[in-house]
């Protein structure tokens, strides 16, 4: 076969590339959003083709011009005006969690309206059966040749549209400024309503040209977004031609290297799909070695200078006391954690004990996320990392398995800490890509392999021989929660932990109080991947056998949506969120419609979503509820003694003497 023909394939899975990371970096030049929802985007505007082509029998055309010309600029439209539109000056954390809360929400909802396929084989925009075409005598498909034409009709309307249209200087003094903007009468709400809706067009004819090589299906097209990040990072997250040239050589080199590489060889089918991540990575490392990527804030320096900080985000939580309602209702909840393997049946007990164990791998995030400000997305491949060094150690060479999981984890901190001194000079997007590409090449080329897999039976991970049983199981990961609990809330308090909330507070200001950053990151990084990786020797324990098809990527960004759906900054939060994420789907499949079965994870997107309006999540909001309603309870009498003031509503009480500030100054 010639070079030839391997470098047009490679043209044309770099033309999807390109348009995804066209989209991409489109949406963030004009709104400062990063979209880490697009791959389910994707997902939704190729399911709706599938649905009218495939399953009604639409012709081709018709079904792409609804598909494209209306179901995608609505879907966009909508996403923006429900979320997008409030994310533009939010922090980066608050836009990357509220995105990805898009991401696991949408494909569950559109499955409940059009059906889950069984068979993910789908047709592109090319007619079947396919034509095949000898350009120089190389063959190219029918679908390689609208993979062009795709790319070509995107570039051209794009440069026209972006250079000789005053819709495209809209969107450029967008990008520019969008407080000026709006001072020479543009209306940026509008231009950024469009300019969601067009991408969210490119997201989708990214997703119907990716179908027929990648399949209909979530998996699919998240990788198909991940792939695309490269070409993005490459672009530094701004340039529109350079991510496209990256990403179609990136493309070139992905196919050109499968001619080099034994086809019937294991090790090649897990380079291949690693070279996009590997582009990543190298485009990382050197911005990070040269210093030169960061993000900020959307917009130019006046929207920089209008700002307003979201401390409700940002901000140090208050430490609440012994006596206070959170505390309380944490105590009350471990209560009744521990009273759960005495009254549940053997089916609802197993599922509480996967439970348990899922919360230590969310206390890390907890660390590193709630508590640090640091957008890590691959604590979950240091769970399954520690499940699989635990689980050798204890089948191998003989260890205890309690041991095993403790001693098992160390070797993995050294990986957090050798990510966390790489990302020490990154913005915190950059951060959230690095620790997502390292995630997504260790699965690929780590939790693949055939030594590991064991054809879908993992490395077996034995219990410890008094804990065989689930209660007594129970109790022991109960008992490891506590012990790290109270060392993340003792870590909280002593000096480090201070210095922590100074550092995600400023930089800049811990800085001038002498705190050292690098020192202070690098503790939080090892602590909480040593965490996340005994969490993954315990859930080994509980499965008996480190099953690494577990710790996907991508099922990590699911945990950290159900965590922040219920508080990202409470230990007692991790504990609620993971046995939620097990035993609400338990009550889904066996009391409701099998066709509901993706209700929860709708759930827990939809709760990743509202962070963008309260970043604490439920638990706190109820903590903060009881608060206000026994402050009210303890002062109600005093309020009802006191005379209203006149033209006042009655029970209002008037200011005290002792409250106002001494010297004629207010606060």
């Amino acid at each position: 076969m010639s070079v030839l023909q391997y470098v047009l394939a490679g043209l044309a899975l770099g033309a999807i590339y390109a348009i995804a990371s066209a989209s991409l970096v489109v949406t963030y030049v004009s709104s400062g959003v990063f979209n880490f929802a697009f791959g389910a985007m994707a997902f939704a505007v190729a399911r709706f083709y599938y649905f009218l082509h495939t399953e009604n029998g639409w012709p081709i055309v018709a079904a792409a011009a609804v598909s494209l010309g209306i179901f995608a600029p609505l879907l966009g439209a909508l996403l923006y005006g429900l979320l997008f539109r409030h994310l533009r000056l939010r922090p980066p954390l608050i836009k990357v969690v509220a995105t990805i809360g898009v991401s696991v929400a949408l494909p569950p909802a559109v499955d409940l309206i059009f059906g889950k396929l069984a068979n993910t084989t789908a047709p592109g925009l090319a007619p079947v059966p396919l034509k095949v075409f000898h350009p120089f005598g190389a063959t190219m498909t029918m679908d390689q040749v609208v993979n062009y034409l795709g790319l070509a009709v995107v570039l051209v309307a794009g440069v026209a549209v972006l250079r000789f249209t005053d819709a495209g200087l809209k969107i450029r003094a967008l990008v520019d400024s969008a407080a000026l903007s709006g001072l020479s009468g543009v209306n940026a709400s509008r231009v950024s309503l469009g300019v969601w809706a067009a991408t969210t067009t490119l997201a989708g004819l990214a997703g119907i040209l990716v179908a027929p090589t990648a399949g209909l299906s979530t998996d699919g097209m998240t990788y198909l977004m991940a792939a695309a990040f490269a070409a993005v990072i490459a672009a530094r997250l701004t340039s529109l031609p350079i991510a496209v040239l990256a990403a179609l050589a990136m493309g070139v080199v992905t196919t050109v290297s499968q001619r080099y590489l034994d086809p019937e060889s294991a090790l090649s089918a897990q380079i291949v799909p690693s070279i996009p991540f590997g582009f990543m990575l190298l485009f990382l490392l050197y911005y990070a070695l040269r210093g030169r990527a960061g993000d900020g804030p959307a917009g130019g320096a006046l929207d920089r200078a209008i700002r307003v900080e979201d401390v409700g985000a940002g901000g140090a939580a208050p430490r609440p006391g012994l006596r206070s309602p959170s505390t309380a209702a944490a105590v009350a909840a471990l209560v009744v954690v521990a009273a759960l393997p005495l009254v549940l049946d053997e089916y609802w007990a197993g599922l509480a004990v996967t439970g348990l164990a899922l919360s230590l791998v969310l206390l890390s995030y907890t660390l590193v996320t709630g508590e640090g400000g640091m957008i890590w997305l691959c604590q979950i491949t240091f769970a399954g990392l520690g499940a699989l060094v635990s689980a050798e150690l204890a089948t191998s060479y003989g260890w205890p398995p309690l041991v095993a999981v403790v001693v098992g984890a160390l070797p993995v901190v050294v990986l957090g800490v050798a990510i966390g001194l790489l990302t020490i000079r990154l913005g915190d997007l950059y951060v959230a890509l690095v620790t997502l590409t390292f995630g997504l090449l260790v699965q690929t080329l780590v939790f693949t392999r055939d030594r590991f897999d064991n054809y879908g039976q993992g490395v077996p991970m034995p219990r410890p021989g008094f804990a065989e049983d689930n209660r007594v199981f129970a109790y022991l990961t109960l008992g490891a929660f506590i012990v790290l609990a109270l060392l993340l809330i003792n870590f909280r308090r002593s000096t480090g932990g201070l210095a922590m909330s100074a550092v995600r507070w400023s930089e800049d200001g811990s800085r001038t109080v002498g705190l050292s950053i690098v020192r202070t990151k690098l503790l939080v990084s090892a602590i909480a991947t040593y965490i996340a990786a005994v969490g993954g020797g315990f859930l080994a324990m509980d499965s008996q056998a480190a099953l690494l098809d577990s710790y996907g990527v991508f099922g990590g960004l699911v945990w950290l949506a159900v965590l922040v759906t219920i508080g990202s900054r409470s230990p007692a939060a991790a504990l609620v969120a993971s046995l939620s994420f097990h035993l609400l789907p338990g009550v889904f499949h066996t009391y409701l419609p099998i066709s509901w079965a993706e209700v929860p994870v709708l759930l827990f997107g939809f709760g990743a979503i509202m962070v963008a309006k309260d970043p604490d999540g439920i638990l706190a909001m109820h903590a903060r509820q009881l608060r206000g309603v026994l402050d009210r309870r303890a002062r109600g009498p005093a309020v009802a003694a006191a005379p209203g003031p006149a033209g006042g509503l009655a029970g209002t009480p008037e200011p005290s003497p002792e409250s106002e500030p001494t010297g004629g100054e207010r606060v």
